[in-house]
């Protein structure tokens, strides 16, 4: 950088958020993903939450280390020009649609560890609990 102070923009800030979600999906620590792209684990820390800006060719290699393609970190962005949400609220380019449980690293989260049950019946049991504090 020409000596600017860097300010990360709503799209950094997106695709930090993208790569920490996917890196949880794949129950990898930032330790690890570091390794697996020879940069240090405050490397990725800076890239997730938005302190340092990725750059075309590291965000290839971190798509190619978390197994999915470029699109995936840009995917939930709006597009350049505003848009209306379902409940007709513009949103501008790079505004969270918050309404979307699947971009919350919660929801994420808890289908990784659903899949990470030992067997059927326990995701069962899981899923009947679920659906019963929902009242359904």
């Amino acid at each position: 950088m020409s000596g600017k102070a860097f300010t990360p923009t709503a799209v950094d800030e997106h695709i930090g958020q993208r790569v920490q979600l996917r890196r949880l999906m794949m129950g990898l620590s930032q330790k690890d993903l570091a390794k697996i792209c020879g940069v240090t684990f405050q490397q990725i820390q800076k890239y997730e939450s938005a302190g340092n800006r990725i750059s075309a060719s590291r965000l290839f290699e971190l798509s190619t280390a978390l197994e999915t393609p470029v699109s995936f970190f840009f995917s939930g962005l709006p597009g350049n020009l505003p848009e209306q949400n379902r409940s007709g609220k513009i949103v501008k380019a790079g505004e969270q649609k918050s309404e979307d449980p699947l971009s919350k690293n919660e929801s994420l989260q808890l289908i990784n560890l659903y899949w990470k049950l030992p067997n059927d019946d326990q995701r069962k049991m899981v899923m009947k609990m679920l659906k019963s504090l929902n009242g359904m």
